[in-house]
This record gives structure tokens, C-alpha cells and sequence, in this order.
């Protein structure tokens, strides 16, 4: 049965209330004002109703009408703009997704990188352009005074991160990258460029510029990235068998998981299974809000924060994208 114009219009209303009142405090104020103006404009309402349900997030129709040149002022007048180009923000909302693709998310998988013998294969499932796949092009700076460089010298892309408890890091020694992606983005296209930048928030200091820095990195020497469905049979060990079979391949999926369907999240854990078994020595690290699935074990089911983990083991908490991480396996610490 089809919704009626105004039973979609009311969930839009909904949807953005509950962003401005939930998620857009403390972190931007524009999209607060934003959300809170369409939770209370029934003509914008219905015109974002004309966008499918799965591609009129706050954050990805906001990120679209900036891309597209609305201007970052008030309500009114983004909402004015909206109303004169809504044919094209639903027709990129449709085939755009949200792909934040934050390079700070490698300062949180720095720690169990460090636990691995390298050289390493590189691959990550949701990609995106494939910023975290450098994790050793990257300069860190960590709260608790471990500093680290590539070995040519500081980098131009800098994460700072907190730190309680880490083990001894070392950057990792990779030798092969790949990702995975319903849409992979491509770091030399200035649409593409435009859009993962556009993603950023209003209000949130340095990450567009950190963003830019490492989208310049990836540009530079290009990841091979396939599009296509992890979840689905077969991809994930096609792209996995071009991994060098002298270097130690390391599957990653920081932040994917809870973007899947519980069906599809199931399958890509048994295909990453799979993958383990065909070729030993392959390593599983995620980033995972504590609950989504039990492979970290019962205890980091309540852990606060997102739970990094590697193959069967919960390692630290850690910020969703990479500001903050605490270590909690002090018996894990000699590398593997």
C-alpha cells in the first residue's frame, strides 16, 4: 500500500525533529537550525517526501543541496533554495549514499595494526575513496605522547587522537590496498571530492581540511577498489585473492556493519569467515557499536563507545571516528 503525500510528509517531519533535538546538538548548529525548520514547514516536508525513505537522511539530503551550491545561511533561505532545485537533489540523493569517510577512523585501528607482522594486505569493505586505507601515510599524534611518522617524514595528513592504555605502536608496513563498495568514490574527481566533503558537517573544525589532505594522499597513488556487495557470494574472496600471498591480509570494516541490513551483516561475517579459512594467517579488524553482533565476547556487549576488535578478540573502546581510544586488553600486546 503506497503512503499518501501527507502520511510521508509527517514521517519526514519526524525524522528531522528527531535529528535536530538528537544528533545535531553540540556538533553543528546549522543543521540543528535546519532539521528544527523542517520539522516545521509542511511545504518542505512534502517536497523531501518525493525522495525514497532510504536516501532523505538529514545528513545526506543536507550534504547534497551544499554540494550543489545551497548556501550555508538560515532556514529560510536554504529552504527557498531547496524548493527551486528539489528535481536535482532528489535525483543525487537517489544515487548518492552516505559514505563519510573519515582517515581519523586509522587512528583508532593504528593499535591492532600494530599486533600484526607485516608486510600487509590491505582490504576494507565500505571504502568509500578509500581513505583508510593509508594507514601508513598518515602522521599520529596521541594524547598520550606517542608520536609517529612514515618514514619519509611527517605527513600532511595529521590525526590527533586521546589515548588511555595503548600498547607500543608502530606504523604498519603496507604493501597492497583494495576496497570494497556499493559506490566506490574516486579521490581524482572533483564531484566526488565535492560530495565526501560536503558530508562534513558545518561546524566541525579541521575535518574538511583533513579529509582534503588525505583525499590528495589516496590520488596519488590509487587503491583498487571494486564496486559491488560484500554481503553477496563470492565478492569478497574474488578481491581478496589478488591480495599478494607473501604479505598478511587484514580484512577491515571500521563502522560498516551497522549501515547493513541484520541479514546482510551476517552474510558478510560468514564471507570474512571464509575468507579466514581459505588463506591462514588472515586477520579481521572492525569498529562496532558493543551488541551488534557477539563476535568480540559477552563482556564488550556493554563497553561504552564503539568496540575495536580483531578476529575473535574485543581490544578498546574507541570514538566511532577515531578521536578517542582506550585500550582494554592488557594481555595483548605481543605481536602476531
Amino acid at each position: 500500500m503506497v503512503s499518501s503525500p501527507d502520511a510521508e510528509a509527517g514521517r519526514v517531519a519526524e525524522r528531522y525533529r528527531r535529528f535536530a533535538a538528537e544528533e545535531a546538538p553540540g556538533r553543528s548548529d546549522l543543521y540543528e537550525e535546519w532539521a528544527s525548520g523542517v520539522a516545521a514547514d509542511t511545504d518542505t516536508q512534502l517536497l523531501l517526501a518525493r525522495i525514497p525513505a532510504d536516501r532523505r537522511q538529514p545528513p545526506l539530503v543536507f550534504a547534497v543541496t551544499r554540494m550543489l551550491g545551497a548556501a550555508e545561511g538560515g532556514y529560510a533561505a536554504w529552504a527557498q533554495w531547496l524548493a527551486a532545485n528539489i528535481d536535482e537533489v532528489a535525483a543525487e540523493c537517489v544515487a548518492r549514499g552516505l559514505q563519510t569517510n573519515e582517515p581519523l577512523r586509522c587512528a583508532a585501528l593504528l593499535p591492532a595494526l600494530s599486533l600484526i607482522d607485516g608486510p600487509i594486505a590491505l582490504l576494507e569493505v565500505g571504502a568509500s575513496a578509500g581513505l583508510c586505507l593509508y594507514p601508513d601515510r598518515y602522521s599520529y599524534r596521541y594524547e598520550n605522547g606517542q608520536d609517529l611518522d612514515p618514514a619519509g617524514g611527517p605527513s600532511p595528513v595529521v590525526l590527533r587522537s586521546g589515548a588511555r592504555g595503548l600498547p607500543r605502536l608502530r606504523l604498519p608496513e603496507v604493501v597492497w590496498r583494495a576496497g570494497i563498495d556499493l559506490a566506490p568514490l574516486d579521490a581524482a574527481s572533483d564531484i566526488d571530492r565535492r560530495f565526501l566533503t560536503s558530508l562534513v558537517w558545518p561546524g566541525e573544525q579541521g575535518r574538511r581540511e583533513r579529509i582534503v589532505a588525505a583525499l590528495d594522499v589516496v590520488r596519488g597513488e590509487p587503491p583498487t577498489l571494486m564496486s559491488g556487495d560484500a554481503t553477496a557470494d563470492g565478492i569478497l574472496a574474488e578481491l581478496a585473492a589478488e591480495a599478494p600471498g607473501d604479505a598478511a591480509l587484514v580484512v577491515t570494516t571500521p563502522g560498516v556493519l551497522p549501515h547493513i541490513a541484520r541479514a546482510g551483516r551476517m552474510q558478510l561475517c560468514n564471507h570474512i569467515d571464509a575468507v579466514r579459512s581459505a588463506r591462514p594467517g588472515t586477520h579481521w579488524l572492525s569498529i562496532d557499536p558493543p551488541g551488534l553482533h557477539d563476535r568480540w565476547g559477552a563482556d564488550a556487549a556493554s563497553w561504552p563507545g564503539f568496540v575495536l576488535g580483531m578476529d575473535e578478540r574485543a581490544l578498546a573502546v574507541v570514538d566511532p571516528l577515531g578521536a578517542w581510544v582506550e585500550w582494554r586488553a592488557p594481555d595483548v600486546g605481543a605481536r602476531r
